[in-house]
């Protein structure tokens, strides 16, 4: 994830926008490159020109030398389905599309999304069962490593749940400032300090005036229970 130096996603209409440097971008390529699957929320893929994939040649190389497979799996949260079908995911059918949704996907958007996904998987009743999402993705498509690119429901989401082993997170010198701008992990969050997610810093680096930091997470569940 990448944030304003005030800790925002985006402005306050919550227009995705790119707001960090190329070296941020080349550092997300890099992150997919270590990935089985790259994972994000409808938001984000309707936003226009994301399609989820490793980018240029060189990062799909990386990734054959990593023994991984040339293009990562691509995986879009949405519990309603609310996915535009004109989205640039679905054009460009290098990989995989999986849909991840819940029980409140209608039957009729359900069948539109069969015909445009790979694969659509229903996980939980009113609310995604990330737990069981995670278990299917690992089971069915084999995936160990998943690189989760948000948005803040999904990644608060993720964190409730316990599925978050490392984050990493490119603070950018700008201020958005707005009570309705989103953070990196909104929700309903916690209501004690207690329950906090914990992290252990172990990386950093400066690249101008961007900072790259990564973070372990602590006492974090495994998709497995264990």
């Amino acid at each position: 994830m990448a944030m304003t130096a005030d800790g925002k996603i985006a402005t306050a209409n919550h227009a995705v926008s790119t707001f960090t440097s190329r070296r941020d971008f080349e550092h997300l390529l890099e992150l997919r490159a270590t990935a089985d699957a790259v994972m994000s929320g409808a938001r984000t893929v309707n936003s226009g020109e994301v399609n989820l994939g490793p980018g240029p040649a060189r990062f799909r190389r990386l990734r054959l030398k990593k023994g991984l497979a040339e293009y990562n799996l691509r995986v879009v949260v949405s519990g309603s389905g609310s996915i535009d079908p004109r989205a640039d995911l679905f054009r460009y059918r290098f990989s995989p599309v999986i849909v991840l949704a819940s029980e409140r996907l209608s039957e009729g958007r359900a069948k539109q999304l069969r015909a445009l996904a790979d694969a659509v998987k229903i996980c939980g009743g009113e609310q995604i069962d990330f737990r069981e999402a995670l278990h299917w993705l690992r089971e069915k498509w084999k995936v160990r490593r998943l690189l989760c690119e948000g948005g803040s429901e999904l990644n608060a989401s993720l964190f409730e749940a316990g599925l978050v082993h490392e984050l990493h997170l490119t603070v950018c010198p700008k201020i958005f400032g707005g009570r309705a701008a989103p953070t990196i992990a909104d929700g309903a969050g916690v209501s004690r300090l207690a329950d906090a997610t914990r992290l252990s810093l172990k990386g950093m680096k400066r690249a101008g005036d961007e900072l790259f930091l990564r973070y372990d997470v602590l006492a974090c569940k495994s998709a497995s229970g264990e």
